[in-house]
């Protein structure tokens, strides 16, 4: 039997980039010196206009949403979907981000806390020990449509990552798209 892989905070974090939680995630690895990264639309869409240049992402070909969320659930080893509430709206980015998690046979937790981080970050923890990702990718819900979900998500990720020693750096962003 195999000893148990000691527990640390994931090397890299990707994400889309869009407000709220991914922009949040991608803030939070560039104050802690994190790998970063991850696939956006063409263009730097989001909803406040183009992504800033100092996120490094990557553009996808087309400047629709769902390309980049599948290539960035495909790039991790597991996603985390930061949302109030625990049940997933049809049709949403956020349905969609679980979707395709599960028909790539990749990890994903709902992390519908929102906005009790002393529930949300054990949450996260448990899903870290249990799944062990080098990559992961932080999706879920924009600032606009849950106000206070950036702040949610990067107390979460602080609380869980002051707990945790941090996994070794990877050497680029992210993985070459194959």
């Amino acid at each position: 039997m195999n000893p148990p892989l000691p527990l640390c905070f994931p090397a890299a974090l990707v994400s889309g980039g869009q407000t709220g939680a991914d922009r949040a995630a991608l803030d939070f690895a560039i104050a802690r010196g994190l790998t970063h990264g991850g696939y956006c639309p063409r263009g730097r869409k989001a909803e406040d206009g183009p992504i800033p240049a100092r996120y490094n992402l990557q553009e996808t070909e087309f400047d629709d949403y769902p390309t980049r969320t599948r290539m960035n659930v495909e790039m991790a080893d597991a996603t985390v979907i930061f949302q109030a509430g625990a049940k997933l709206r049809p049709r949403s980015g956020c349905a969609l981000t679980a979707s395709h998690a599960r028909k790539t046979g990749r990890p994903y937790l709902i992390a519908g806390e929102f906005p009790d981080v002393a529930a949300g970050a054990p949450a996260l923890r448990t899903f870290l020990e249990l799944h062990h990702p080098k990559i992961l990718n932080v999706a879920g819900s924009r600032e606009s449509s849950v106000p206070g979900i950036s702040a949610y998500v990067h107390a979460v990720l602080t609380a869980v990552a002051e707990r945790l020693p941090a996994a070794a750096a990877l050497r680029a962003p992210y993985p070459a798209p194959s």
